[in-house]
């Protein structure tokens, strides 16, 4: 597999099946303009086979650390190493950019998640709760 970091909207548009819903148009030459923004994308034989997104997060006493924002292996090449080695590539661009960890967050029901996380490196964070506010999109 050969893991590149995405830098041009076609090859998101390529790669359109591994998110939830088709990316927008604006939404991706957002994400694609800041350097804090970092999508890669795993191929295997130059077919994308799955996907990860992260956000370096900056605060004044911490420092900056790496969101794992999003993951996703098409459904024919899960089980073969393609999110352990995209989330493994994720955290070695943060140590590379300088940034002092790398967090997520899943479902707790997610098992193949939670699996790919821990298969990576990635421990549970004791007594954390998650808030969520959700605003209507126009």
């Amino acid at each position: 597999m050969e893991i590149r970091r995405i830098s041009h909207v076609e090859a998101v548009k390529a790669a359109g099946h591994l998110f939830d819903t088709s990316p927008r148009q604006e939404a991706t030459e957002r994400f694609l303009a800041d350097e804090r923004h970092h999508l890669l994308i795993g191929y295997v034989d130059d077919v994308p086979a799955g996907m990860v997104t992260g956000v370096e997060m900056t605060h004044p006493d911490k420092g900056t650390e790496m969101f794992l924002y999003e993951l996703g292996v098409d459904e024919s090449f899960r089980g073969r190493g393609v999110g352990r080695a995209l989330v493994s590539a994720l955290a070695d661009l943060a140590r590379e950019r300088g940034c002092y960890g790398v967090w997520t967050i899943t479902g707790e029901d997610n098992a193949a998640a939670l699996a790919t996380y821990r298969r990576a490196g990635g421990v549970p964070e004791e007594e954390q709760v998650v808030l969520v506010w959700t605003f209507d999109q126009p």
